[in-house]
């Protein structure tokens, strides 16, 4: 791919070119991730590094209560690991009406409630296990260092730390681990976090053991149960997270790889294969007709992803099905060029989120994203090992009838989910390992920033640099401020209600972008980082 190297958009960033990369959201997180590289060991060495500090450096969005997934290429093939937990086995339907009503629709958004069996943790150990070249325990020393000697606040994390403290603040654990004085941190202020040092000590020293079926387990039952919760170590012990087989599709000869559904990756991929069927690269990049098509376009995979993504074994129709070509031409032809629209599901043919990359000399490439959800997760936080605890137990339907009865809660089941990370191949070979950061946004930025290198030529920093738009229901548009406002008034004048945002790190996500270059002994790779946040790619 030749990009244009010019950058139309205002960045104060540029590409880094190098043979060994870690771009991650947070700078102490990138630089743990290429101490692992210079100690000899692989991308997957430096993608858990990097995870590990993150928890510590970003805990807004992320933390040892987390969930994960991982798209890797290991050198000759393409690789899936979904790390994302299930409930626990007293959690049905009954279980949450006779403790909030029979009116709840979701599990609840926060508390001990929310919370279901992070997945993270374990994997990092199983991705070490089978493709790592270090000791665990290495991949853990930096994120202990953070945690016991603390780190000085960036601006990003704080502005969301202390956007998150009114709702939080009263909730179990949370004020004890984050306000420490009394307060969220303040830019620049030294911010310590010695019970999770103590906690990713006893997940170093066991390889995992301690959290899913040690003392972790049994302080995280404890606490639940002093707050009125019910998820048990047992539930802990019972958890193995999933190797799978990425699902793929092609645009414009090269190929967008997404993890199966729980996720919602393939929201990606509807939408590039109804985009497929459009002519988009002779519409100017950021016009009225090219930012419409692909608004609509999300809009269509969005109907049918609420309507049909679940635990794939609970789904009443497959990922295949979702993505069948000639049901594909069919959603795009209900496009109108002149009219947006409010669009239902289909019938398919029947049969608060950190993300990093990594890549290294020898071809390894690393995916990876992990999050506790909706900022802070359940914001409930287990004192004695600093488990932040995650809220996907939120994603999760209470109601039968409702719009998608197959995500309705049930023991042991995981949740719809929304982090997910993404990886291009041409041909069957490498291309670009990426993701962008953000709830709904994260399959909203695959498509946009995949556009604009695929179709338009831009480089990853320039199509990471690039206005954004969201959607969000119904017509509703959210836009960056720094859209053209030719663009913004022409997409209102068909129907887009268009709302412009002034604080896009709340509401645009954020991306990380390796693109490999060639041989990466000899070439290397470009590799772009996302000014939305306090974000590094860093490389040697």
């Amino acid at each position: 791919m030749n990009f244009n190297y010019s950058n139309p958009y205002s960045s104060t960033r540029l590409p880094v070119f190098a043979r060994n990369v870690v771009s991650t959201s947070h700078p102490l997180a990138a630089q743990a991730g290429l101490r692992m590289l210079y100690k000899g060991g692989n991308a997957v060495d430096a993608a858990i590094a990097a995870a590990a500090a993150i928890t510590i450096t970003e805990p807004v969005s992320n933390g040892l209560g987390s969930d994960a997934f991982c798209i890797l290429w290991d050198g000759k093939e393409l690789h899936g690991l979904n790390a994302s937990g299930r409930a626990p086995q007293s959690w049905t339907p009954e279980y949450f009406k006779r403790k909030y009503g029979d009116d709840a629709k979701n599990p609840p958004k926060r508390g001990i409630d929310a919370v279901t069996v992070p997945g993270a943790v374990a994997g990092w150990v199983a991705m070490s296990e089978r493709f790592g070249k270090l000791p665990f325990a290495d991949l853990m020393e930096p994120a202990i260092e953070i945690a016991e000697r603390g780190y000085l606040l960036p601006v990003v994390v704080q502005q969301k730390w202390a956007a998150a403290t009114p709702e939080l603040q009263g909730l179990p654990g949370f004020a004890q681990a984050f306000l420490p004085w009394g307060r969220a941190p303040q830019v620049g202020e030294l911010f310590q976090f010695k019970a999770a040092a103590r906690g990713l000590r006893a997940i170093a020293e066991t390889k995992g053991q301690a959290y899913y079926g040690g003392e972790i387990a049994q302080a995280i039952e404890k606490f639940s149960a002093q707050h009125g919760g019910s998820i048990k170590a047992s539930d802990f012990a019972a958890y193995k997270p999933e190797w799978v087989k990425p699902i793929g599709k092609n645009y414009r000869g090269y190929t967008l790889h997404e993890i199966p559904p729980n996720g919602q990756g393939i929201a990606a991929l509807i939408a590039l294969g109804i985009l497929d069927k459009f002519d988009l690269g002779s519409l100017p990049v950021d016009s009225v007709d090219s930012q419409h098509l692909q608004i609509e376009a999300m809009k269509l995979a969005f109907a049918d992803v609420y309507r049909y993504v679940a635990e794939p074994s609970a789904m009443e129709v497959t990922a295949e099905q979702m993505l069948d070509d000639a049901y594909l031409a069919s959603r795009a032809k209900l496009i109108d060029m002149k009219k947006a629209q409010d669009f239902k599901a289909g019938n398919p043919v029947k049969g608060g989120t950190i993300y990093l990359t990594t890549a290294d000399e020898n071809g390894m490439m690393v995916s990876f994203i992990q999050s506790n959800y909706m900022g802070f997760g359940s914001g409930c936080v287990e004192p004695t090992f600093g488990i932040s605890l995650q809220n996907r137990g939120h994603g999760f339907s209470l109601d039968a009838n409702g719009l998608n009865p197959a995500n309705l809660v049930a023991p042991g089941k995981r949740p719809f989910h929304t982090i997910i990370p993404a990886f291009l191949t041409k041909d069957g070979q490498p291309v670009m390992s990426y993701g962008v950061m953000g709830a709904n946004m994260q399959p909203q930025g695959h498509m946009q920033t995949l556009v604009r290198m695929l179709d338009y030529g831009q480089n990853p920093q320039a199509a990471c640099d690039a206005p954004r738009w969201r959607y969000n229901a119904g017509l509703e548009i959210n836009v960056e401020a720094n859209m053209d406002k030719a663009t913004v008034q022409g997409l209102a004048e068909r129907g887009h209600r268009m709302e412009v945002i002034n604080d896009s790190y709340q509401d645009f996500g954020a991306g990380q972008f390796i693109w490999r270059a060639g041989d990466p002994k000899v070439e290397g790779y470009v590799a772009a980082s996302d000014a939305r946040r306090d974000g590094l790619a860093a490389g040697f």
